[in-house]
């Protein structure tokens, strides 16, 4: 993925995808290899192109550090390099696309809100049961 970065605190971090489950994520990880926190994706099945962000968690013992806006940026930024459309079902997301959505479609990003369909999907695959 992209290059290290550092939190508020100057401190290294790093960042990787995980695409062998169900629920995918975009982790992120202090230099030392401590999973930091992760934001969960469902790349719906029957919409290709499409990213449906429905989770962002932190370690409670690392907030204060950006940590979460550094994952939301980079998990944004990798959509637009995979030409993904971004749907943003987490509140994070949302609120981040609400402020800043302007610029991220002029960076070439491109995002929609969540449609019921998008909403069972997510609830289906965390419940275990696949594409509800």
């Amino acid at each position: 993925m992209g290059e290290p970065r550092t939190d508020r605190t100057g401190a290294v971090v790093h960042f990787a995808l995980d695409e062998t489950r169900a629920i995918s994520a975009y982790a992120v990880s202090l230099d030392d290899g401590t999973l930091a926190g992760r934001a969960d994706f469902i790349d719906p099945p029957r919409v290709p192109g499409e990213r449906v962000f429905f989770h962002t968690e932190v370690a409670p013992e690392l907030g204060g550090r950006g940590l979460a806006g550094l994952l939301v940026g980079e998990a944004l930024a990798d959509s637009i390099r995979r030409n993904l459309t971004v749907v943003p079902v987490c509140p994070l997301f949302a609120r981040h696309l609400h402020k800043h959505g302007d610029e991220y479609t002029a960076e070439g990003g491109r995002f929609r809100r969540p449609r019921p369909a998008d909403l069972a999907l997510v609830e289906g695959t965390v419940k275990g049961k696949g594409d509800a």
